[in-house]
């Protein structure tokens, strides 16, 4: 029942993005905003979150989104992710036109387009890392064995194959977070989401997670990370910029932050769930 279920909400969304399918559009716009705004009603009076917002990220790019408390950057990411609408204006996930999908095909494009990484983690407590991992593919309905397989070598990729059945307390934060970008790549989505990745993180930790979504781009992944760290946003390769709900800047970052050691995780986005490229 839960297959065919999704099957029809996959039908539903094809035919609201003609000649495509739900996979990829081969667009090269993974992203675009259109005329975007987004006004809160607190019932006495209405906040413009966003205004008029207009840009595209293209497949493979690596970006960061920067802006101080109230800049509008964390609406931003909440639009991006599928996690809220925009009030007036366009996003265009992968082809698809967010504004036209219902609760439920949001809920399906969440889960297969979009990989989440979150300052907290997010894990659930007392389910062990590699159950963890796969969480998402249960949602997509993959076969326990598939499952279980990609969720140890996608552990393995990030350095804790070792530690596949400790519980998230028996991991240190940059561990954790390990675990969430795992996770995060269960369903192979074209588009990784990181708000505030390395909040709750030491400095050498938050340089290996960084390390992390590094190599992630430099294997085709395209990946967008929502920070107020100029030496975080240092290792992307775009930064936009937003103040008072509007993009401020948006400049290449010429001589984007490497260490050397990302080529240690080769392999990463397109493993397969034998441990080798897909």
């Amino acid at each position: 029942m839960m297959k065919q279920w999704i099957e029809r909400l996959e039908g539903r969304i094809r035919e609201k993005r003609p000649g495509t399918g739900l996979p990829d559009s081969g667009c090269e716009e993974l992203i675009k905003i259109v005329n975007l705004c987004k006004v809160y009603d607190t019932g006495t009076m209405k906040v413009i979150g966003l205004r008029n917002i207009n840009l595209t990220i293209r497949r493979g790019e690596f970006v960061a989104i920067m802006g101080q408390s109230g800049s509008g950057k964390s609406t931003f990411m909440n639009i991006l992710g599928c996690l809220d609408r925009p009030a007036i204006g366009h996003y265009y996930l992968d082809g698809i036109d967010i504004n036209a999908m219902d609760d439920d095909q949001l809920s399906l494009i969440r889960n297969k387009k979009i990989g989440f990484v979150f300052q907290s983690f997010n894990l659930i407590a007392r389910t062990s890392a590699v159950k963890n991992v796969e969480i998402p593919m249960i949602y997509a309905r993959k076969p326990k064995k598939e499952r279980r397989q990609r969720a140890l070598v996608l552990l393995e990729k990030v350095g804790l194959g070792q530690r596949f059945e400790h519980m998230p307390n028996e991991l240190s934060g940059g561990q954790r977070q390990r675990v969430a970008i795992a996770r995060a790549l269960a369903n192979e989505p074209p588009l990784i989401l990181a708000d505030e990745p390395t909040g709750n993180l030491d400095t050498a930790s938050s340089i290996e997670i960084m390390e992390i979504f590094s190599e992630l781009h430099r294997e085709g992944a395209t990946v967008v990370v929502v920070t107020h760290e100029e030496n975080i946003a240092a290792f992307t390769h775009r930064i936009i910029r937003f103040q008072d709900g509007k993009v401020v800047s948006d400049e290449i970052n010429p001589n984007p932050t490497v260490t050397g050691h990302e080529n240690h995780m080769e392999g990463l986005y397109h493993v397969g769930n034998n441990g080798k490229e897909a």
